[in-house]
């Protein structure tokens, strides 16, 4: 099999990817393609994956960390190599399934917001997330504008009440969304636009019409509204939820999100670049707790009920 193909080096050429990236990236392509050893390991793997005798999991992830060993990269790289050498034939399913072009590759970019992400905070071309990807290739995650959407069940024991009267019990199917970091503002016209996109896609999955749609992030932490300065878009954000369940932890897990490689420095040391960087540095500062929360919210394909 030819691993190095003019659709992955037109696909990392599309997203514009960094040429430090696109180099590595094709440098192992092509060793794959010369070495029949490390092709033959990698071509086995790749035909479990499309033929939907394995997912991206643990165990197909430890054989490209020994074979990544093997060929003398990091397995970030391979990881991500992995992901670019399955794009080409999921296009195709997109196809077969008659969905729109431009949905696939806002569903693709994905992979450049994780390679950006794996150079800045492991400063390598990569992905040290692979396992997330798993939900795009099988179908199972799709992108609509700014946001990705699947389908999840909700599972709390405990029934929640909308503001509206609609309940959602264990059991109810809901829309979850995940927001991307594409850099691209989370401003009204943004978020309505993605929400009625996708509303349009999945409407039929609720008798009356109107749609369920829920988000499990650290930007939905209610106390963002004691420090965040009023102009941030994140506030906005968080305007559209009902939230179910949050909390709160002294450990700062989703600081790489804000700070990237400069997360491990000591809090007095954070940049403070921006709105959101100052902001959460002299949360941290404080001693203040950060956290995340889950919320829903109802749509009826034009506004938030």
């Amino acid at each position: 099999m030819k691993h190095n193909t003019d659709f992955i080096q037109d696909f990392m050429s599309y997203y514009e990817y960094p040429e430090e990236a696109k180099q590595l990236f094709t440098e192992v392509l092509d060793k794959l393609d010369n070495v029949k050893a490390f092709g033959k390991i990698y071509d086995g793997l790749l035909d479990k994956f499309n033929y939907h005798q394995s997912r991206i999991e643990p165990k197909i992830l430890s054989r490209l960390c020994v074979l990544s060993f093997m060929m003398g990269y990091k397995y970030y790289t391979l990881y991500f190599v992995f992901l670019l050498s399955l794009t080409e034939d999921l296009k195709k399913q997109y196809m077969l399934f008659g969905l729109p072009e431009k949905t696939y590759y806002e569903t693709m970019n994905d992979l450049k917001c994780k390679l950006l992400e794996c150079m800045e905070c492991r400063g390598v071309p990569g992905t040290f997330v692979a396992p997330w990807f798993d939900g795009f290739f099988h179908l199972d995650r799709v992108a609509y504008g700014r946001f990705q959407y699947e389908v999840c069940t909700y599972n709390d024991e405990k029934p929640f009440t909308m503001k509206n009267g609609h309940v959602v019990k264990k059991g109810d199917i809901f829309i979850n969304f995940h927001i991307p970091s594409n850099g691209i503002p989370l401003t009204d016209e943004v978020r309505y636009a993605s929400y009625k996109e996708a509303y349009e896609h999945v409407k039929g999955l609720f008798p009356d019409g109107k749609v369920i749609f829920g988000c499990s992030s650290w930007l939905l932490f209610p106390r963002h509204r004691e420090f965040l300065p009023k102009h941030l878009n994140i506030l906005k954000f968080m305007d559209d939820f009902e939230i179910v369940h949050s909390d709160e932890s002294k450990d700062f897990h989703d600081c790489w999100r804000i700070f990237g490689k400069d997360a491990k420095l000591p809090y007095e040391k954070l940049p403070r670049d921006t709105s959101l960087k100052k902001a959460y540095a002299e949360w941290l500062c404080a001693g203040k707790k950060t956290g995340h929360a889950f919320g829903l919210f109802m749509f009826d394909g034009e506004t938030i009920i």
